[in-house]
């Protein structure tokens, strides 16, 4: 879903340190990075527990708390296990990275709930969009923080991160277009984009650093959402500037 590659490697460090991946192309050593699936019922459990356990590890430690022991320890599998299903760390990493952002993405499944946004006014409308797409990324940002921060030094990271923020972008655009009548400015597609953009980069900034990062006086979760919301408001529907 995330992916601020150029953001992370501007500002350099996370709370963690510095964030480096397998190899500089994102893979390790040329490895294959596909997954052979399990076939049987108690492989397929014991695969399900590795994912399980890939994603806790980035959660409460970051990408330099996933490693093959850690994973194989945390999801009571040996690691010769972990091997028949990957080729390398890396891939192992990958298939975690895709089993959390899943999650996400099931989420996102709101923007596409037609009856969630039928009737609501212009200014209701836009706040509420804000609300879910921010609400998701804060709920997960332990995760997110994890792979935004590695996503400046792997670029399979990056090319996956960057295609379900475009997709979560979408999902916006299309929810937020319904008060198209009612945006302000002259070319309201540009200005939809533009909404999304700041306000994602915003959420990302303090998923990644935390919400003292970029402000002497740090706010809460709700107050954060909802000054975003009402930025995105005045950016949409107040009337046009000269």
């Amino acid at each position: 879903m995330v992916c601020l590659t150029d953001l992370s490697s501007a500002l350099g460090r996370g709370e963690d340190g510095p964030v480096t991946a397998s190899a500089p192309d994102g893979s390790a050593d040329g490895a294959s990075l596909e997954i052979r699936p399990p076939q049987q019922r108690r492989s397929r459990e014991a695969w399900d527990r590795v994912l399980d356990a890939g994603v806790a590890l980035l959660e409460e430690g970051g990408y330099e708390a996933f490693t093959i022991a850690a994973v194989s320890e945390r999801a009571r599998v040996a690691p010769r296990a972990l091997y028949a299903r990957a080729d390398s760390k890396d891939a192992l990493f990958l298939a975690v990275y895709e089993h959390g952002i899943a999650r996400l993405r099931a989420e996102q499944a709101v923007f596409a709930d037609d009856a969630r946004w039928a009737d609501l006014p212009p200014v209701d409308l836009v706040r509420s969009a804000v609300a879910e797409m921010v609400g998701i990324s804060l709920r997960h940002q332990s995760f997110l923080r994890a792979v935004v921060l590695i996503s400046a030094a792997h670029p399979e990271v990056r090319t996956r991160g960057s295609r379900y923020s475009q997709e979560l972008g979408e999902g916006f655009a299309r929810v937020v277009r319904r008060a198209a009548g009612s945006i302000t400015h002259r070319d309201p597609e540009a200005a939809v984009r533009a909404c999304f953009g700041t306000v994602f980069a915003a959420a990302m900034i303090r998923v990644a650093y935390g919400p003292g990062f970029a402000s002497e006086v740090p706010v809460g979760d709700d107050t954060f959402v909802a000054d975003l919301a009402d930025a995105a408001v005045r950016h949409l529907l107040a009337a046009p500037v000269d």
